[in-house]
């Protein structure tokens, strides 16, 4: 079963979700961004000891609490880890009042028909009950969408939709990510053709089942806004795609009923050489702003 008051929270709360699941490949980048430097740290065990540090720094301030966030996506590494002396997942939700989610894909295969599915996961079902023993609320899976191929988009949703279906089986939320690349160059033929796959996918889903969408913020405004009222759809939210926070911002307040799902455009201006006071003072400023386009 699913837990109905984070469920009630996620469903009605104007906040967002912080994405804070940046895996192994993208971890780098991220702590660069930080201003933490490759030359820094040696091997996988010492990044990850990096990241978290970051991903702690943000999670425990006084500014991150449940009153604007509504949610945050972790890694499996993180999951398994703790923020003030607690497990991650007990700590954002007794402490913060913020919905845990865990971010379950092992990345993206190579493009094939215009786009990326993901990986096999053959553990899955593990990985599901691990998360569920742990307090977690939601699953979020991403794939990427590069071109406006109709074959390869039909593909992506099917996969996507099928992998939903497991998460559910285990009373888990899935946050369902069929990412259209910023750079596709057909974008809004790309968005459309996703629109109708992801509906017909939908409409067949049971009654009693919800699931979530993170889209990439439509050329077309409010093309998703279908989503918004669909009664398979507990939520709708955004993912930031390499737009930078004011211009992600600009684009999500156009669309109605759809929340901010950021990552890097979250931590954009947050550096370990701030001071705790100014390091809040910016996280706070990128919270609200963040916020304040959500609820539109």
């Amino acid at each position: 079963m699913i837990n109905e008051q984070q469920a009630t929270k996620i469903r009605n709360q104007p906040g967002f979700i912080a994405a804070l699941d940046q895996s192994g490949g993208s971890t780098p980048k991220a702590l660069k961004l930080y201003g933490v430097e490759e030359n820094t740290y040696s091997g996988e065990q010492q990044m990850m000891d990096l990241v978290h540090k970051m991903r702690s720094r943000i999670v425990e301030s006084p500014v991150f609490t449940g009153q604007r966030i509504a949610g945050a996506i972790l890694f499996e590494a993180t999951m398994d880890r703790t923020f003030g002396g607690k497990p991650a997942a007990d700590y954002l939700w007794n402490d913060k009042k913020v919905v845990p989610f865990l971010k379950i894909d092992k990345g993206l295969a190579d493009e094939v028909d215009g786009v990326q599915l993901m990986k096999p996961m053959p553990t899955l079902d593990d990985l599901l009950k691990k998360a569920k023993s742990k307090g977690i609320f939601g699953t979020k899976e991403r794939s990427v969408i590069n071109q406006n191929n109709s074959e390869g988009i039909k593909k992506v949703v099917a996969q996507q939709i099928e992998i939903a279906k497991q998460v559910l089986s285990h009373g888990l939320v899935p946050i369902v990510e069929p990412e259209v690349n910023i750079k596709c160059p057909d974008k809004k033929g790309a968005e459309e053709n996703l629109k109708k796959e992801l509906k017909a996918a939908l409409d067949m889903l049971p009654e009693s089942q919800q699931v979530m969408l993170k889209l990439t913020i439509p050329e077309v405004d409010n093309l998703y806004a279908d989503f918004v009222k669909h009664p398979r759809v507990l939520k709708v939210v955004a993912l930031s795609g390499g737009y930078s926070r004011d211009e992600a911002n600009k684009r999500l307040a156009k669309q109605n009923g759809m929340i901010a799902s950021f990552s890097r455009a979250l931590s954009e201006g947050l550096s370990a050489q701030q001071s705790d006071a100014d390091f809040n003072k910016s996280l706070d400023t990128a919270i609200e702003s963040i916020y304040q386009a959500s609820k539109t």
